[in-house]
């Protein structure tokens, strides 16, 4: 049953956290971590693109492709494309993130896929890419019977929301992966930095369960033309 609230405030929320985690997570990288690099005999600016790249493509923008549906005032299959767009964009940053971690693991001599954030991540990646293929197929092009579309739309639907929230808590897992190995190396657990990453994985949190929010809320009656319900047609 929805949520008897609106929408489009909701997702006003979602975007007003999605900015904030944006901007913490460029500001940790940049300030306290000395930037990112793709090459660098500072293999620790490779690895910073990671926490970039997988927040802000698969997390943030995955979130906004997802809310999209119940917040744009435009036409269906406008929106559908959008959908689609911010869906890909997120895959492809999410994919350079990872390839961003085996780099710096691979060229700093550190094993790769030894820790249940990794080996979640590669699932969350698959399955995310499993879901934007056979979408595109089944719901854009050459696209499915309308009959095919209808029986598929609520397995979409599930497999979106649990993938994206397997992400969400996954990318907390990692935060806390990350803040464990560099308060074993030295850092204030008390500091500055730990409590700004602490603080990121909360507002990670927030904005993911606001996009689910946004997904399950009843949207504002509205007399005009725009149909804000999901639909495979």
């Amino acid at each position: 049953m929805a949520v008897k609230i609106n929408a489009r405030m909701v997702a006003f929320v979602a975007h007003t956290l999605a900015l904030v985690a944006s901007v913490m997570v460029l500001y940790w990288s940049i300030s306290y971590r000395g930037g990112f690099a793709w090459e660098s005999t500072n293999k620790n600016l490779i690895f910073n693109l990671h926490p970039v790249l997988m927040l802000i493509g698969l997390i943030i923008l995955g979130g906004e492709a997802i809310i999209s549906y119940k917040w744009l005032r435009i036409e269906k299959q406008k929106k559908k494309k959008i959908h689609l767009v911010l869906h890909a964009i997120a895959l492809i940053l999410g994919i350079c993130g990872i390839c961003a971690a085996f780099k710096n693991h691979n060229e700093s001599h550190i094993p790769n896929l030894y820790s249940l954030h990794s080996w979640i991540g590669i699932g969350v990646i698959v399955f995310y890419a499993f879901q934007w293929h056979y979408s595109f197929i089944i719901f854009f092009f050459p696209r499915g019977s309308s009959t095919l579309r209808s029986n598929l739309l609520p397995w979409h639907a599930f497999l979106g929301l649990f993938v994206y929230i397997l992400a969400v808590g996954n990318s907390a897992l990692g935060f806390l992966e990350k803040l464990t190995f560099m308060e074993n190396s030295g850092l204030d657990k008390y500091g500055s930095e730990a409590f700004l990453v602490n603080f990121m994985a909360i507002v990670t949190i927030l904005f993911g369960t606001f996009v689910i929010l946004t997904v399950s809320a009843k949207p504002a009656p509205s007399s005009n033309e725009y149909n804000y319900s999901y639909s495979a047609i």
